[in-house]
C-alpha cells in the first residue's frame, strides 16, 4: 500500500514538473517571439548567420559539460533549441510574401581569389522549411530524454549540428556554400545511426554515406562546370544564365544523382529503409522530416531555374520514375512486419508524389510538391515519433507482437489514428491538401500518370489501416503488452511531444493557406523563368 502512495506521488510530482517546465517554456518563448519580432523589423540583425550558427555555439557548449551531468545536459540542449525555435519566428513576422526575391539576404566575400562568397537567404520556398527544421529538433531532443543512455552529449550535440547544416541548404546563395552545408550533413547524421543505431547500425551508417556521397560527388562535378563555363558561383546568377541544350541535359543527370539519392527515387532508395530500421527515433525523425526533403528541393533550386529544356526534356521520365516510386512503396509496406519499415518505405511512396507534382511543370503540381513535402515531415516524423515511444515500452517493432494497444493505451491510439488518418490524405489533414494539388497538376500534365498515382492512394489506405487494426485492434499479445502496464499511456512529455504535430495536422488540413501564400508568388516566378528561358533557348 505504502509503494503504491509513493509511486502515484512520484507520478504526480513528474507531471506537475513537466508541467511547470511547459508553463516556463511557453512564457518564454512568448517573450523573446516578440523581442525578435520587433529586432528583425527594427535592428536588421543577420537572422540567418544567427539560425546556422547558434546551434554549433550550443553544441560546443554541450561539449564541456561535465559527463555525468545529464540533467544539465539535456535541458541546455532542449533550451538551444527552443531558442533556435524562437530566433526563426522573424523570419514569419518580416517576411514579404508579395516578392519572389530573396529576402533577408547577407553577402560577404569569403574566398577573393575565386570570387566565392559567403551569400545567404530565403524565399517563399526555402523559409518553410527552416521552421519545420527547428521545430522537429526540439521534438528530437525530448523524445531521446530516456531513449538515449550512451555518450549522451556527443549525441545532442550531433542533433543540433546535423541541424545546422540542413537550415544551411536551404539558406545557401552560393552554389560552392551550398554544397559545404550539403556534405557536412552527413558527418553527424552518420553518427547518429552509427553509434546510436540497433544492430545493423554500422551496415546501415555506411550504406547511407556512401550512396548520398557518390551522388554527390557527380553533383560536384557539375558545380565545377557550372563554375568554369560562367566564371562565377553566385546563384542567382547561374539561374540567369543561359545554357546551350546539351550542355543542360548532362548537368541535369549530374544534379539528378545527388537529389535522386537523397528523396531517395527509385531504384536508389534502398538505403532508407535500412537507415531508418536502425536509426534511433530522432535520427528517423531527422531523415523523414527535413533531409529527404533536401533532394525535392535540389531540384527545385537548380534543376528547373537552371536547367530548365532539359527538365522540359526529362519530364516523361521523371514522371513516370515517381509513379513507379509511389506504387512501389505502397505494394511493398503491404508486405513489411516490421513498424519502422513499413513507415520508411512509405516515405519512397510519399516522395514520388512530391517529386510528381514538382515534374509536372505547372502551379498546382509544384505547390502541392512543396505543400506535401512540408506534411509528409509533420506526419511521417510523427508516426516514427509514436513508434519510438511505443518500443520504449515493448523492445519491439515486429507488427505481430502487438494487438490491443488501443485497451491499454487510449491517448496514444488516438494520436497515432490522427496521424494515420493523415498519411492517407483525409480531407481535414494537412495530407489531402497537398494529394489534391499534386494530382490536379499531374492530371494536366500526363493523366495517365495521375489516374496510376490516384490508385496508390487506395493501396496506401490499405496499408495504413491495416497497420491499425492489427496494432491496436486485435486480440491482444499478453507477452508483450504487459510491457506497457510498468510505464502506461502517454506521459506528460510524450503528449507534449506528439501535440505540436497534431495541431500543424489540423490547422494545415483547415487553413492550407498559411503555407500555399508564402510560396504562390516564387513558384509561379519559377515557372515563368523555364518557360520565358526555354522560348529564348528556341
Amino acid at each position: 500500500m505504502h509503494e503504491e502512495v509513493a509511486v502515484n506521488g512520484r507520478i504526480k510530482f513528474e507531471l506537475r514538473k513537466h508541467l511547470l517546465l511547459s508553463l516556463v517554456v511557453l512564457i518564454l518563448v512568448g517573450s523573446v517571439i516578440v523581442a525578435f519580432g520587433f529586432a528583425a523589423k527594427n535592428l536588421q540583425y543577420p537572422v540567418l548567420s544567427t539560425l546556422i550558427f547558434f546551434p554549433v555555439v550550443g553544441a560546443a557548449f554541450i561539449a564541456i559539460i561535465p559527463r555525468d551531468k545529464e540533467e544539465l545536459i539535456k535541458l541546455s540542449a532542449l533550451l538551444i533549441a527552443i531558442v533556435e525555435f524562437v530566433l526563426t519566428i522573424p523570419l514569419y513576422i518580416s517576411f514579404d510574401r508579395t516578392t519572389a526575391q530573396m529576402q533577408f539576404k547577407e553577402e560577404h566575400l569569403w574566398i577573393p581569389q575565386w570570387g566565392i562568397k559567403y551569400c545567404l537567404g530565403v524565399d517563399g520556398i526555402s523559409v518553410l522549411f527552416i521552421l519545420l527544421s527547428s521545430l522537429l529538433t526540439i521534438l528530437c531532443i525530448t523524445v531521446s530524454w530516456n531513449e538515449i543512455i550512451k555518450k549522451i552529449k556527443e549525441f545532442y550535440g550531433a542533433v543540433l549540428l546535423t541541424h545546422a547544416a540542413m537550415i544551411g541548404v536551404f539558406m545557401s546563395l552560393d552554389i560552392f556554400l551550398f554544397y559545404i552545408f550539403w556534405e557536412a550533413m552527413l558527418i553527424p547524421m552518420y553518427l547518429i545511426v552509427g553509434v546510436w543505431g540497433g544492430p545493423n547500425r554500422i551496415y546501415a551508417a555506411i550504406k547511407f554515406f556512401l550512396y548520398t556521397f557518390l551522388g554527390s560527388l557527380l553533383m560536384l562535378v557539375g558545380i565545377i562546370v557550372l563554375y568554369l563555363y560562367t566564371g562565377t558561383s553566385d546563384m542567382l546568377t547561374l539561374m540567369k544564365t543561359a545554357y546551350p541544350y546539351r550542355m543542360q541535359f548532362w548537368l541535369f543527370l549530374a544534379f539528378f544523382a545527388a537529389f535522386a539519392v537523397k528523396v531517395p527515387m527509385w531504384p536508389v532508395h534502398t538505403w532508407l529503409p535500412d537507415a531508418h530500421t536502425e536509426a534511433p527515433t530522432a535520427g528517423s525523425v531527422i531523415l523523414a522530416g527535413i533531409l529527404i526533403k533536401m533532394g525535392a528541393y535540389g531540384f527545385l533550386r537548380f534543376n528547373l531555374p537552371m536547367f530548365p529544356e532539359a527538365s522540359i526534356a526529362m519530364k516523361p521520365f521523371m514522371m513516370i520514375l515517381s509513379v513507379i516510386a509511389i506504387i512501389y512503396g505502397a505494394l511493398i509496406c503491404l508486405v513489411q512486419k516490421d513498424l519502422k519499415r513499413l513507415i520508411a518505405y512509405s516515405s519512397v511512396s510519399h516522395m514520388g508524389f512530391v517529386t510528381l507534382g514538382i515534374f509536372a511543370l505547372n502551379q498546382q503540381g509544384i505547390q502541392g510538391g512543396i505543400l506535401q513535402m512540408v506534411n509528409h515531415g509533420i506526419v511521417t516524423g510523427a508516426l516514427f515519433l509514436c513508434i519510438g515511444m511505443i518500443y520504449q515500452r515493448t523492445h519491439t517493432r515486429l507488427i505481430k507482437n502487438y494487438g490491443g494497444v488501443a485497451t491499454v493505451m487510449p491517448a496514444y491510439s488516438a494520436f497515432f489514428m490522427t496521424f494515420t488518418l493523415a498519411s492517407i490524405g483525409l480531407p481535414g489533414t494537412n495530407g489531402f491538401i497537398g494529394e489534391f494539388l499534386i494530382l490536379l497538376g499531374a492530371f494536366k500534365a500526363w493523366k495517365l500518370m495521375c489516374v496510376l498515382a490516384a490508385i496508390a492512394l487506395i493501396i496506401g489506405a490499405v496499408y495504413m489501416l491495416w497497420l491499425y487494426q492489427r496494432v491496436f485492434f486485435e486480440k491482444t499479445n499478453p507477452e508483450f503488452l504487459h510491457h506497457i502496464d510498468d510505464y502506461g499511456d502517454l506521459n506528460a512529455r510524450e503528449i507534449i511531444t506528439l501535440l505540436p504535430l497534431m495541431i500543424a495536422v489540423v490547422w494545415i488540413g483547415f487553413y492550407p493557406n498559411a503555407l500555399l501564400s508564402f510560396m504562390d508568388i516564387s513558384v509561379k516566378e519559377l515557372i515563368e523563368h523555364v518557360r520565358t528561358v526555354t522560348e529564348v533557348m528556341k
